[in-house]
């Protein structure tokens, strides 16, 4: 059965050079199975993008891996998951991951992670959806881009009215908390997928 709460990981197909991200990923696995949060993902088994899955599926959590077909091979789905979507490319991908999901979260990870985590923060600062954002500061991995954020502050990019809801976070223990006070808090009903007619 399906878990009612599921959080999407974004993260690095490759294992990065500090053991700690791999570490993190296994930790943030057990973590979610352990608290019945099932697993939004990109569907691949390598990496910390694997690493997160596995270690959900040996602690018996759920696991949805969503996959476009040009990138079943290249990295390597993972077919021991609960449920595997195949789409027809990087777009349906990203809108069935948020569709299936209750909240994000950014692990390392590469040009993909990053472009990932600014869209679903770019939908979430003109109002189009309310889920929980969180970024997983493992060792500073994300530091660039919280000084980045802070610039774009200082230099009136990100105003008020303009301003997203990301919880930052140092360690992979701190996730599933900051997830399940967010959803919590959150007034309004997360929906299915953003709202782009309303704009």
């Amino acid at each position: 059965m399906s878990p009612a709460r599921k959080l999407c990981v974004y993260c690095g197909s490759g294992s990065g050079r500090n053991p700690a991200y791999m570490a993190a990923a296994r930790t943030l696995g057990k973590a979610m199975a352990d608290t019945g949060i099932g697993l939004v993902y990109g569907g691949g088994s390598l990496g910390l993008m694997g690493e997160v899955a596995r270690s959900v599926l040996e602690n018996s959590g759920h696991v949805t891996g969503i996959i476009p077909e040009f990138l079943a091979n290249r990295e390597r789905m993972l077919t021991e998951v609960n449920e595997l979507v195949v789409t027809a490319d990087m777009h349906e991908r990203k809108m069935t991951m948020f569709a299936r999901s209750s909240g994000f979260v950014a692990l390392p990870g590469g040009l993909g992670t990053l472009e990932e985590l600014a869209e679903i923060s770019t939908w979430a600062q003109l109002g189009q959806h309310h889920k929980p954002i969180i970024l997983c500061n493992i060792e500073n991995y994300w530091q660039p881009l919280v000084t980045l954020f802070d610039h774009m502050r200082a230099e009136r990019f990100i105003r008020e009215g303009l301003e997203f809801g990301m919880d930052v976070v140092k360690r992979a223990e701190d996730v599933v908390p900051a997830f399940e006070h967010r959803l919590k808090t959150t007034a309004e009903p997360a929906p299915d997928r953003p709202l782009l007619n309303k704009m």
